[in-house]
């Protein structure tokens, strides 16, 4: 220790305090990881989901056949009874309308004559001039006379009546749904040319899986909400169940019949349907789930820890609102929605809201634009 320079102590202790006040690496900070908590209030609890229409629609068609000269409405129109909606070219019905009475006149003069014959054979066979023979054959032709007489004042009031025909006349008040026909189109009697959804009853027609149909039946009660106005629900109750199931997606089409519409029901709104008692589903974004060998998979948030991992669910439909999970979530637990396939086993995030401003996602440094729930940004309670 002698020979070693004093220069070269005075270095090494220097190193050796500057090691012993040297800090530890601090651990990384949680990442911040959008979630959602599953079942929380204010989401969607419909279990299916169905259009609005009118309990009563009805395809308009001319009774006889023609050229079509006007079209009067359009698509959403609203027609009251007795409205003419279409008009056919009416020249050939007025036609065959002068031909008829033509006809009947000539009937009449037919009948006057042969009545007159009849009248005087009569006579003459009161005073014995005649034999009853002759006779007969005159009356059979006076009531042959007779019989085509009210056959062509038949067969005019028919080509009347088809003469008033060629306009076709909203039956009930209704709306215009669909419209077939155009000017200078050809159409046969009976052809469907305007479809009108009757005034009245609206209901949503949905399609409910054979392994829930326990507890349906016409008569039970159900609530209503529109993907418009989900502040807004309607009463409502089932009208109908098919009798039999879909051969195709093996479901059954119920129909439910709103109670008390208004003007916010509009038809072919898409609307959602809770049936009886049915228990509403847990319902997730799409974008919080992924694949991990092979399973459908969602990352679920440790509410004491903070730490995420993955767990396999069964998932049921996928709606225009989420993908429902019948196995492998319970309500209340948070999930992450957004960013998932960037996350490890065990990795920690800081819970956040959904919100309308930019987040950075979980496991990357971008950031992006979130559409969900305008809700403030926060960190949730449970993963501070």
């Amino acid at each position: 220790m002698k020979n070693i320079p004093s220069f070269v102590l005075l270095a090494a202790t220097a190193m050796v305090l500057a090691a012993c006040g040297k800090e530890a690496p601090k651990a990384p900070e949680p990442r911040p990881a959008l979630t959602q908590v599953v079942g929380a209030a204010g989401q969607s609890d419909m279990l299916w989901v169905g259009e609005v229409r009118a309990r009563y629609e009805t395809d308009q068609g001319f009774r006889i056949g023609g050229k079509v000269i006007e079209r009067k409405v359009d698509i959403g129109a609203v027609v009251k009874k007795g409205q003419i909606l279409a008009r056919l070219d009416p020249v050939d019905a007025g036609l065959s309308a002068a031909a008829a009475n033509a006809q009947t006149k000539a009937a009449e003069a037919d009948f006057l004559v042969a009545k007159a014959e009849y009248e005087r054979q009569k006579k003459l066979l009161e005073k014995q001039f005649i034999s009853q023979s002759a006779f007969d054959s005159r009356e059979a032709q006076f009531k042959a006379a007779q019989a085509r007489l009210d056959q062509a004042r038949a067969q005019a009031a028919v080509t009347g009546n088809q003469a008033g025909y060629t306009d076709l006349v909203a039956e009930k008040d209704g709306v215009v749904t669909d419209v077939k026909v155009e000017p200078g189109q050809v159409v046969s009697a009976g052809q469907p040319a305007i479809r009108l959804a009757l005034a009245g009853d609206k209901e949503v027609v949905v399609a409910v899986p054979e392994g829930r149909m326990k507890g349906i039946e016409p008569g039970t009660s159900a609530v209503i909400r529109l993907w418009a106005n989900q502040d807004q629900s309607y009463a409502a109750r089932v009208r109908e169940v098919a009798p039999a199931a879909d051969a195709a997606t093996r479901s059954f089409q119920v129909k439910v019949t709103v109670l008390e519409p208004d003007a916010g029901l509009r038809l072919g709104m898409t609307a959602g349907v809770l049936i009886g008692s049915a228990e509403a589903p847990l319902l997730v974004p799409t974008a919080a789930l992924t694949r991990l060998d092979g399973k459908n998979t969602v990352w679920v948030v440790n509410p004491q820890s903070g730490e995420v991992q993955p767990r396999s669910v069964t998932t049921g439909p996928f709606r225009e609102d989420g993908v429902v999970v019948e196995k492998g979530l319970a309500r209340g637990e948070r999930v992450v929605i957004a960013g998932v396939h960037k996350l490890q086993p065990g990795q920690l995030v800081r819970a956040v809201e959904p919100s309308t401003v930019p987040l950075p996602m979980v496991g990357g440094g971008g950031a992006g634009p979130v559409a969900a729930t305008p809700v403030a940004a926060k960190p949730a309670e449970s993963a501070k």
